[in-house]
């Protein structure tokens, strides 16, 4: 009997000891492998698995290609997951793979694009920023810094979340607005951005939709020109913020994308273990960077947290 009631406590002190089965997340974002604002959102992604204590897998297409990420969504579904977060650049290409997650009972977050649209298809809540009234804000702010006319640098036309920054700019701007569709390929961002200068001396504000990708090759483009610019950019890098400090860039607005990533999982994985979410969507942006601020950000911009 001893025996027994010995064994039987060391069986339940081990059942004790012996975690349960971590949860299961998938994140699939629209993000490039080349572009590093979506490094900054996986940093965020990990760093929320390591203190909730959850197994996450971060993937996404070498391309913005929604061919290629809705079969990167329907392969996280075959899977089971605890948890879907997924990115929704293009509603009408990638709405039947979240809805048929949704319908397998797998439930959704969304991150950085798509508010407009997750509820719709099933999402329990968006993580990011209003993208209109954020260009709005920007196009308000240059102009009261004497713009007149623009130039939008669209760098993955197609993107609802770009297009709709671009709008927003063009309304809050109020003078003329030229949308200059290129790739995310900054060589040739800068090379397109510098003809359009060079074909009409009136330009005098370009209004950059990634830091990286495309804020830091226009601030090149306008140095090069010798024209007194204003140069602004959604989100952050090391350099684009130095070229604030400097006095090269006007400023950047800030999504804070490792907010994207981070609160995501967080509020995903204590969904999986307790039931736990949030009553509605949380906007990690806007936030204006500015000349006073710039320099405090850019340690952190560097080491991918900002």
């Amino acid at each position: 009997m001893k025996k027994f009631v010995k064994g039987a406590l060391a069986a339940g002190a081990l059942a004790l000891a012996t975690p349960a089965f971590a949860q299961e997340i998938v994140v699939v974002s629209h993000g490039q492998a080349n572009d590093a604002f979506w490094n900054v959102v996986k940093n965020g992604v990990e760093q929320a698995g390591k203190d909730v204590g959850v197994n996450v897998e971060y993937r996404a297409p070498e391309t913005f290609d929604m061919v290629a990420m809705s079969q990167l969504i329907d392969a996280a579904v075959n899977q089971e997951p605890d948890g879907l977060i997924v990115s929704i650049p293009d509603a009408d290409a990638l709405g039947p793979s979240i809805e048929r997650a949704v319908a397998a009972g797998i439930p959704v977050i969304s991150i950085n694009s798509g508010a407009e649209v997750a509820k719709e298809l099933g999402a329990l809540l968006h993580v990011g920023q209003d993208e209109y009234d954020a260009g709005k804000a920007a196009g308000e702010k240059l102009a009261s810094m004497g713009g007149t006319n623009a130039i939008c640098v669209n760098h993955e036309v197609g993107n609802v979340s770009l297009d709709l920054r671009c709008e927003g700019f063009t309304e809050g701007f109020g003078g003329k607005v030229t949308v200059l569709p290129t790739s995310n390929d900054p060589s040739e961002i800068e090379s397109k951005v510098a003809a359009a200068l060079a074909s009409d001396e009136s330009v005098d504000t370009v209004m950059a939709l990634g830091a990286s990708s495309a804020g830091e090759p226009s601030v090149a483009a306008a140095k090069a020109s010798g024209r007194d610019l204003n140069v602004a950019s959604f989100d952050l890098s090391a350099n684009f913020l130095q070229s604030i400090v400097d006095g090269d860039a006007a400023f950047a607005i800030d999504q804070q994308q490792y907010l994207q990533g981070y609160l995501s999982v967080n509020f995903m994985g204590l969904h999986a273990k307790y039931g736990l979410m949030p009553g509605g969507d949380v906007p990690s942006g806007p936030n204006l960077i500015t000349q006073d601020k710039a320099a405090q950000v850019i340690e952190l911009s560097a080491q991918g947290i900002r």
